[in-house]
Parts: structure tokens; sequence; C-alpha cells
């Protein structure tokens, strides 16, 4: 593809939230660049935002190949089992984890190789909060702090919590950034319809809900307190998982059809968890995958600003 374009004209990539499902961003990213296609901005939403500024840092390959090192024991080390905390997860490793494979703690986003920005949600008020200056990790922390898992980061008095919660896809955010053709990424397109199933009596767990969830029960059984019922209802991470997937697909829904973007890459990603961060080269290879269906629409609205 042909990209002397107008200088005038700057193509956007808008990653959307997703968990897990975000590694699928990389393959969407690679799969661009295999096509002349080299985003001039980056915004994202929390995993999002995480692979963007990985992108923006030049440190996308170095996040690659840690994703598609990941095994199961490996996600678990990255939870801690402590009712007192505000999130499951161990902040400690997390950071340690952002430094290394994502970008080193004195990076700003003013200093990145591309223009990136961030979205978070300030708690107390609900409103949007864009990060497109400062430290980057500072950002990715914000955006990324799903409630109930990551406790809230507070910047400049305010506690923020994941982007997702009001802008779970910000193509708003590239064409504020001066984005003329935005390229979306809406990892939650195809995941409300998937319903909850119960297991087979004695099955082994098989996602990394199933796991995580055994081992909080184990510690905490007063949560979970009472004997099983015939018809018991999904268990606490299957029902916050849904209830997340249900939320971001119809608050994407909603903004989008306010102001939707040039292209929409809708990777399908049903069949990966909350939390299976280990299915990364399933996710990347379908975040491929999607790029090549929409090929003839990419070509076409892209080459437009040709």
């Amino acid at each position: 593809m042909n990209r002397e374009k107008s200088a005038s004209v700057r193509i956007g990539l808008a990653l959307g939230s997703g968990s897990s499902r975000g590694w699928a961003h990389i393959g969407v990213i690679k799969a661009l660049a295999e096509i002349g296609i080299e985003p001039d901005i980056i915004c994202g939403c929390s995993i999002g935002a995480l692979v963007g500024a990985a992108y923006a840092a030049g440190n996308l390959d170095h996040l690659e190949q840690w994703a598609l090192s990941l095994t199961r024991l490996e996600i678990a080390r990255y939870f801690e089992i402590n009712l007192s905390l505000s999130g499951f997860v161990d902040t400690g490793r997390l950071q340690s984890f952002l430094v290394k494979h994502v970008c080193n703690e004195q990076e700003t986003i003013e200093n990145l190789k591309k223009t990136y920005a961030a979205v978070s949600t300030e708690l107390a008020t609900g409103r949007e909060k864009w990060f497109t200056s400062g430290p980057v990790i500072d950002a990715v922390w914000a955006s990324i702090s799903l409630p109930g898992l990551f406790p809230p980061m507070q910047s400049k008095g305010r506690w923020l919590v994941d982007g997702g919660l009001v802008n779970p896809v910000p193509v708003s955010l590239c064409r504020a950034m001066g984005a003329d053709i935005v390229i979306a990424v809406n990892l939650n397109g195809d995941i409300v319809r998937k319903h909850i199933s119960p297991k087979p009596k004695n099955s082994d767990p098989d996602s990394m809900i199933d796991i995580f969830a055994e081992t909080v029960k184990k510690y905490s059984a007063t949560m979970f307190a009472g004997k099983k019922q015939r018809n018991a209802p999904p268990d606490l991470f299957n029902a916050l998982a849904s209830s997340i997937n249900i939320m971001q697909d119809k608050i994407t829904r909603s903004r989008m059809a306010g102001d939707p973007p040039d292209i929409l890459l809708t990777p399908k990603l049903s069949h990966i968890g909350l939390l299976e961060f280990y299915r990364a080269a399933e996710a990347i290879e379908e975040g491929r995958g999607c790029v090549n269906r929409m090929l003839p629409e990419i070509h076409y609205v892209a080459g437009m600003g040709s």
C-alpha cells in the first residue's frame, strides 16, 4: 500500500479494552504494518493502553515474546489473596512487568516515538480522564485499573480506574489528538452472546477464572458460605466477567454510534476468558486474521487519504 500520503492526513489507532483478549492488538498492529500502515497516533483503553504504550515506546516485539511465553502458573503469580486490599493483583509484580516489558519508569508520553494517549475514569465523578502527557507508566496504570482486580490509582488527588467504564474504544480521543482516519479495534464485539454454561461435576478448571475462583474459595470461605444449590448462580468471577463484557459492549456501541471510526476491526475472541493471558498465541493470530478479513475496506478507506 502506498504510504506517501498527504502530510495533513494522520492515521489514528484506537485500541480497545478487553483484558486478556488484548493480546490481539499485537496481531492487529503487526498485520497493519505488513501492508504499509503504521499509525501516527495511538490511543488506548485498559489493555489497549498497555499494548499501545509498548508499541509507541518501540517495545512491541519484546512484549509479544513475553506474552507468548506465559503459562497459567505464571499468570496466577500476579494475584494475591488478601481481602483487605482493594484488588487481587500483586501491584509490585505488575509494576516490575510494566517497567521490564512496556517502558521504563522515566519514559514520558511527550518523548515517545509516536503520539500516544490513554483513557481512564475518575472514580468519584465518573468523568473521563485523558493522559496526553506525563509518565507513561502512570497512564497505563490508571487505564488498566479494573475495579475488583486492580486497586485504583491516585493522580493529582483523584482516584482513577479502568477507562473501559466510560470509553472502551477511544475513537473520540484519537480524533481529539488529531487523527483524520481512525482505525478502531473492538475486542468485545462478539462476547455478549457467550452464555455461561455449567461445568460437568468434578471436571478440571479450564480457564484462569476457574483457577482463580477456586483459590479464592480456599482462602475466603465466608465469601462462598453455604452448600452448592442444584440451580446455583454463576460463581463470582464468571458473573464479574460476563457483567464487564455486557457493560463494555453496550458502552462501546453507544459511543461509536455518535463517533464512528473509519475502519472497525472486531476480532472474534469470545472463546478467550477474562484472565486467560496465557492464550496470547490464539489472540495474536486472530488479530492478524481480523485485519486480513478487512483488507478491502482498509485499502479503500486508507487509500482515500493518500
